[in-house]
């Protein structure tokens, strides 16, 4: 952050720059004054988001490649299929400078995989972060795109099905991991104990550091680790569920898992080798605080949602992508 360089060689990354622009986007609807300086912001995001070159990012259109490194070019990653790039694609197909063409939005969905996961039908993404991550920032209550017209809902409850179903396998606990429990549980990327394999009360448990953990069908990514962030970015899908998760990890572990900024972003009970309690992070993540704090706010007030639903470049996004009803003009 001193520097404004790049970390080490990792790629630059569509996905960051969208969520990074869904900020500037919000900053700019949120700011609606006609003094001098709101008139700045709004001409500033305006200038950041229009200069955003989509169809070269577009590496196999009529798609978005996941990144590019200066040295070899663009990854062979494109954005097809389920995941946190929904919000990428609606930035995408929105600019009125360079977007891409309209069936990005139908490649996209062509990865879908709808299934059956504890007892729950929803487009199947294993980590949490993916059903949450477009949500801060878009209403997707009641606004439908042609494939969520078919199944009969929205993408909002397909992410509260998303939810449901890991609340339900934290309940089965097929693993057998300590400490799960129906108001303990939460999968999706974070940190983690160490990348070892152990033998805790006679079993022998394989753990991981930083890993986009998550349990969908055919793919359950499960180390004993929690993250508060996974249940935190659900409240508005669940909150019958997720407020009473939050106050129950908060109660149990008190300040190990809870402290100056809120939750500590994971812990792992079963890893037992840090501590009786097992281990506990000592970082806070600020794309896991992020939605927690931003979506319990549209949970409480709608605030990010309701500034969100008047910027046309998301409404022309979102039209672009086929959505109609709700609150779309």
């Amino acid at each position: 952050m001193t520097t404004g360089y790049r970390y080490q060689q990792v790629e630059l990354s569509t996905i960051d720059t969208s969520l990074l622009l869904a900020g500037i986007l919000f900053a700019q609807s949120y700011f609606d004054r006609s003094d001098t300086t709101e008139q700045q912001i709004r001409a500033l995001a305006d200038s950041i988001y229009l200069r955003v070159d989509w169809k070269w990012a577009s590496a196999r259109p009529p798609v978005v490649s996941m990144g590019w490194h200066p040295e070899s070019g663009f990854i062979n990653a494109d954005w097809i299929g389920y995941n946190e790039g929904m919000i990428l694609n609606i930035l995408a197909l929105g600019s009125p400078t360079h977007p891409v063409d309209s069936t990005a939005w139908t490649s996209w969905t062509s990865g879908y995989q709808f299934a059956t996961y504890y007892a729950q039908s929803f487009v199947q993404f294993a980590p949490l972060f993916g059903h949450e991550y477009s949500h801060v920032w878009i209403d997707f209550r009641n606004i439908q795109d042609a494939y969520m017209r078919g199944r009969g809902i929205d993408y909002f409850e397909n992410s509260r099905r998303a939810a449901l179903s890991q609340r339900a396998y934290a309940t089965a606990n097929p693993g057998g991991w300590r400490g799960y429990s129906q108001d303990v549980w939460g999968l999706t990327a974070c940190d983690g104990p160490a990348n070892t394999t152990l033998t805790i009360g006679g079993r022998s448990r394989q753990f991981h550091t930083y890993w986009a953990r998550g349990a969908a069908l055919g793919d359950e990514r499960d180390d004993g680790t929690i993250c508060p962030t996974a249940v935190g970015g659900a409240v508005p899908f669940a909150p019958e569920y997720t407020i009473p998760a939050l106050l129950a990890m908060r109660r149990i572990y008190g300040t190990k898992l809870f402290t100056t900024y809120g939750f500590l972003d994971a812990f792992n009970p079963t890893f037992t080798p840090a501590g009786l309690l097992g281990w506990f992070d000592v970082d806070y993540l600020g794309i896991d605080q992020g939605p927690i704090l931003v979506m319990v706010e549209n949970y409480r007030t709608g605030l990010v949602w309701r500034v969100m639903r008047g910027n046309q470049h998301i409404i022309q996004g979102l039209k672009r992508a086929g959505f109609t009803g709700g609150w779309l003009p």
